[in-house]
């Protein structure tokens, strides 16, 4: 916190003014008598010109999910956070399709199983280089006893 601050050429009552924290809250964050909140240092951050971001062990962003009618469906609840979203599923890739039922605009798969079979499948496609000489990871339909 105190880099931020500093990086902004703000005093603590400058921080402390701008974020609509008291100038004790910001001193004993600095000092570490006090753990903030995420909201609080989301505030401190935001003063300073600074945003929170999330990155992964090889220094990815992750994006935030974007609300949009893709993650919703016909009711207007959200599909689960966990889950893939399929959006306009292709032949066999919904399970209404064994019984011929109408697909749906979008769908999940409810299978993890399933889901990280066809995530090292994925993998495989797309880093080819990575995998030359490997045979490829069985296709879903394959799995299945499909050829």
């Amino acid at each position: 916190m105190r880099a931020a601050r500093r990086r902004a050429d703000f005093s603590q009552r400058q921080l402390a003014k701008k974020s609509g924290a008291s100038h004790g809250t910001v001193g004993r964050i600095e000092s570490g008598d006090l753990v903030p909140s995420l909201a609080m240092v989301e505030r401190l951050l935001g003063a300073c010109g600074f945003r929170i971001v999330v990155v992964d062990e090889t220094r990815r962003r992750l994006m935030p999910m974007v609300e949009s009618d893709n993650t919703v469906d016909g009711g207007s609840r959200r599909f689960p956070a966990h889950l893939d979203v399929i959006l306009d599923p292709l032949l066999g890739e919904w399970w209404g399709d064994l019984y011929g039922l109408a697909r749906p605009p979008e769908t999940f798969y409810r299978d993890r199983g399933r889901r990280d079979r066809q995530r090292r499948r994925s993998q495989w496609e797309v880093r080819v280089q990575k995998y030359r000489g490997v045979p490829p990871p069985p296709t879903e339909l394959a799995f299945y006893g499909f050829s």
